[in-house]
């Protein structure tokens, strides 16, 4: 076998993934509260090119293939939770997080099943009977984990700590949720998380910050020259395999001809 073939189809592969995850953070580039992703390489491990403890030939006389790296292969990919500038929009159920924590939602799917997901986006809006909730719809949870409901014709106000005040009154908290550890929460969606088994919440210090919008914490700048750099490394893997099949062709076809 050509290695080098091999090398450069798992190098083209790499590039491709790394490709996807750019074009969808360009894609969500003006999405609230979006958080950027990113994507690891790694080598192939040379422990998969060895016989460990193969019994089949006798003890003590298992043996070595070699070392064996075939090129790259996809790592972790991982997620940018740092914050994204805040925008003014002078409408008081646009709320943004001005430190680590989420909002905490109702989430319902298709199905009708109801599950509490997480997301920095406060584009929350009332609906006609005074519910609390996202642009899809989803319930606001409050946090006691129900559903917050206010008086519509009121005027309100939100304080820095999501205290929803009416008439000088406090009517209901939103509920801000933090994690200690970031890598138990998985995307859900374009703009929800959800944790995953050994997931642990904590209190969460960030300030609730009425009239204002996060923006996602992409640069476009710094993603399309990424898009370059990732293009030209494909582009060079592609010349690569060109270049070999251009020696296979001349082993198998012209050497030894009379």
């Amino acid at each position: 076998m050509v290695k080098g073939l091999y090398t450069a189809y798992t190098g083209m592969i790499n590039e491709q993934h790394r490709m996807d995850v750019l074009t969808n953070n360009l894609a969500n580039a003006n999405t609230n509260g979006f958080k950027k992703e990113g994507a690891t390489s790694q080598s192939f491990d040379s422990v998969l090119a060895y016989k460990i403890k193969d019994v089949t030939e006798g003890y003590s006389l298992a043996k070595r293939i070699g070392v064996n790296n075939p090129g790259v292969k996809i790592g972790e990919g991982y997620t940018d939770f740092s914050q994204g500038p805040l925008k003014n929009t002078d409408n008081t159920f646009d709320l943004a997080l001005s430190d680590q924590g989420f909002f905490a939602i109702e989430f319902t799917n298709k199905a009708g099943e109801t599950s509490t997901k997480y997301t920095r986006d406060g584009n929350f809006t009332l609906t006609q009977e005074g519910f609390l909730v996202t642009q899809e719809g989803d319930y606001v949870l409050d946090q006691n984990g129900q559903h917050i409901k206010i008086d519509p014709v009121k005027t309100t106000t939100i304080n820095r700590n999501g205290q929803i005040v009416q008439d000088g009154r406090v009517v209901a908290t939103i509920q801000v949720a933090d994690f200690e550890d970031y890598n138990y929460l998985e995307r859900y969606g374009e703009n929800y998380y959800q944790p995953i088994d050994g997931a642990k919440e904590k209190e969460s210090v960030a300030q609730v910050h009425s009239g204002y919008l996060e923006t996602s914490n992409i640069s476009v700048v710094t993603e399309m020259v990424n898009m370059i750099t990732v293009s030209r490394a494909y582009e060079s893997n592609q010349k690569v395999i060109t270049t070999y099949d251009g020696t296979l062709d001349i082993a198998a076809n012209q050497l030894g001809r009379i």
